[in-house]
This record gives C-alpha cells, sequence and structure tokens, in this order.
C-alpha cells in the first residue's frame, strides 16, 4: 500500500513544481494555497448549482486555476519548460474570462447597488469563491512585490476571475437578489 504521507515536508518544506523545495511560510506558498482555497470554494458552488451552463463554466474556472497554481508554484529557474493553458497562464485565459463577463453582463445588466450576498445559495457560494480568489490576488501581488518570480498574466486572470465570478453570482442569484 501506497501512504498519502511522506514525511518531507515536516521540516516546513514544500516541493515546487519543476523540482525543488521552498518553506510552506513563502509569500508564493500562501498565494497558490489560496488558489486550491478557491478551487474548493468553486467546487462548493458547483455541488449547489441546478443549472447545467453554470456548472460547465465553474468547473472550467476550477480547471483554469489548476494552470494558475501550476505556474505559481513553478521552480523560477525552469519557467521556460511552462506550457500555456497547461501550467502557464495566457492573456488567451484572461481574454476568456472577459467574454464571459461581456456576454453575461450583457444578457443580465448589472444593478448599479451595492449587493449583499445571500440571495441563493449558489449566488453565496460564488461570492465566497470570489473573495477568496481576490485573496490569492493580493497574495501573488504581495510575493512579486517582494521580489519573488511572478508571470504578470496569473494577477490579471486572477484579478478578471474576481470580475466574473461577481457577475456569476448576479447571474445564480437571479431575481431573488
Amino acid at each position: 500500500m501506497k501512504r498519502i504521507y511522506t514525511q518531507t515536508g515536516d521540516d516546513g518544506s514544500t516541493d515546487v513544481f519543476l523540482g525543488g523545495r521552498v518553506s510552506k511560510g513563502g509569500e508564493l506558498v500562501d498565494a497558490y494555497g489560496d488558489v486550491d482555497e478557491a478551487v474548493a470554494a468553486l467546487g462548493v458552488a458547483r455541488s449547489m448549482c441546478t443549472e447545467p451552463l453554470l456548472a460547465e463554466l465553474l468547473l472550467a474556472l476550477q480547471r483554469d486555476l489548476f494552470v494558475a497554481a501550476a505556474d505559481l508554484a513553478a521552480n523560477p529557474d525552469k519557467r521556460e519548460r511552462l506550457t500555456g493553458g497547461v501550467s502557464l497562464v495566457t492573456a488567451d485565459m484572461v481574454a476568456r474570462l472577459e467574454e464571459h463577463i461581456d456576454r453575461l453582463v450583457a444578457e443580465r445588466p448589472l444593478r448599479p447597488v451595492f449587493i449583499v450576498p445571500g440571495a441563493t445559495p449558489t449566488g453565496a457560494a460564488i461570492d465566497h469563491a470570489r473573495t477568496v480568489v481576490r485573496r490569492a490576488e493580493r497574495q501573488v501581488v504581495r510575493a512579486q512585490d517582494h521580489g519573488q518570480t511572478v508571470n504578470p498574466e496569473v494577477v490579471r486572470y486572477l484579478n478578471r476571475l474576481s470580475d466574473l465570478a461577481f457577475v456569476l453570482a448576479r447571474h445564480a442569484a437571479g431575481e431573488a437578489e
């Protein structure tokens, strides 16, 4: 039987993508930990979702966040080995988010009022995911400010994803909001 635990992290370090180890207290580790939490939060929203197209989009966003996490967790000396859309966030990924935002806002314009989340379980769960994405974005910027190697498309992606999550939450809340 293969064990799930390796004990290699008992010293407070963790593996990075493409080889190497860093402190679990590192800024980028915090950032991709928040990305991981956003994946889980979107999964909670998806599990509540009764609208197949919305559930499909949430799943696609979860998969894209795995790309963002790989990008953030990559060994900075081996970034040339990353693959766009698989382990490297690209401008096309950001553009897809913008297309979703524009389409959804055209279908249901946003009301110019402050929104209190919670009108529906799915909408509230997406709003929660949005706040986790915002935290991940702040952590990525903090890591970048402290000299860590960060793909600028990751920051753009997370920023746009939080915008899309806001729009999706409004969509999921519907007229109940």
